[in-house]
């Protein structure tokens, strides 16, 4: 007998686009489910036929030769044993949670990620400059030793009667002509499938301890004020055996009393004396890492800004540095003797 052409099977036109393929399987996977359709021998070669015309189609290079030659590269070989995925892992492994959980609520315990950690630590503007270490006390909780998590004293935990260990209730419902299989948490254990008998001495029953763990941290060298460092796994524990959390820390840079901070590059002044600033010279000035002259010119004008390059902060884990930018105050003399007024009106006559 000849084979339904498999577009014909999904009710889809030639060009029906992957989304549409993908909407049309759905609808008639759910229809012709066996999970759905106990007993019916009609219902399971509909399946095959759906399921079979979907994974061809839903692959391009295989929809590209169905379309040149049609059943014949794709004649099914011995179906005796032939057992369709369960309702459940089907439509898990095609990415359709949103079907599964119209009819289960959601209800399948699952393993949860511990919460994260956070811990604020202050450093000097010295310390951001050439990186640093620093050892941290954080408090958190940690698996019990003994008990692993579990809560139970060795020996003492057992699968849930009620759910039989599975953390779910299954309860089969008639919607029509078609059987839904509503699950739903168990409401005993709470979706876990265990039971504690006897709890845990060490943790009574927690699963965890608290405690106060040592953490070496790596500061690097060009950190800002506010960025943190992320350290994998040294969170709190995960839920049913889930994976630990992450520890972030935050690294706060202190003000400097001589140095402010914009990016890389670092802002400071300098006193210069009117004899200078009218005819040029060079002063010494402070750096981070030790000093740096700075050449005045003559006739410079108080608040004038000079940069001195690569005397700034490095960039983040980079030999590169910013600038110091210098601005220059020029000091005004104010308690003059006569000798000395008498001569800076000779020298400012005329040009004024």
């Amino acid at each position: 007998m000849a084979k339904a052409d498999f577009y014909e099977i999904l009710g889809v036109r030639r060009d029906a686009s992957p989304d549409e393929l993908k909407k049309a399987f759905r609808q008639r996977a759910r229809k012709y489910h066996p999970d759905l359709n106990k007993g019916s021998k009609e219902a399971e070669e509909k399946f095959k036929e759906v399921n079979e015309a979907y994974q061809v189609l839903s692959d391009p290079q295989k929809r590209a030769q169905y379309d040149q030659v049609g059943h014949v590269e794709f004649a099914p070989g011995d179906a005796a044993g032939y057992k369709p995925p369960s309702y459940d892992d089907l439509f898990r492994d095609f990415g359709l949670g949103d079907i599964f959980d119209v009819f289960s609520g959601g209800a399948r315990a699952r393993r949860r990620a511990g919460a994260d950690l956070r811990y604020d630590i202050d450093i000097s503007l010295a310390d951001a400059f050439y990186g640093t270490k620093n050892t941290v006390a954080v408090p958190h909780y940690a698996e019990c030793p003994t008990c692993h998590g579990s809560g139970a004293e060795p020996g003492y935990l057992r699968d849930c009667p009620t759910c039989k260990g599975t953390g779910e209730i299954r309860h089969p419902q008639r919607m029509g002509n078609r059987q839904v299989i509503n699950i739903a948490q168990c409401p005993d254990c709470g979706g876990i499938g265990k039971r504690i008998e006897k709890p845990c001495p060490t943790c009574k029953g927690k699963g965890a301890l608290q405690k106060t763990r040592r953490i070496e941290v790596t500061i690097p060298r060009g950190v800002e004020d506010g960025q943190f460092l992320r350290i994998a796994g040294e969170g709190e524990p995960g839920e049913n055996r889930g994976p630990p959390g992450d520890l972030y820390v935050v690294v706060h840079v202190r003000p400097h009393e001589r140095f402010e901070r914009q990016g890389a590059d670092l802002h400071t002044t300098a006193v210069v004396g009117l004899a200078t600033a009218l005819l040029g010279g060079e002063i010494t000035l402070p750096t981070l890492t030790g000093k740096a002259a700075l050449k005045i010119p003559r006739g410079t004008q108080s608040h004038t800004l000079f940069r001195l390059r690569g005397q700034g902060m490095p960039f983040l884990n980079s030999d590169s540095r910013g600038d110091l930018l210098v601005k220059v105050l020029v000091q005004i003399p104010t308690n003059l003797n006569q000798k000395q007024e008498e001569l800076m009106k000779e020298a400012l006559v005329g040009r004024v």
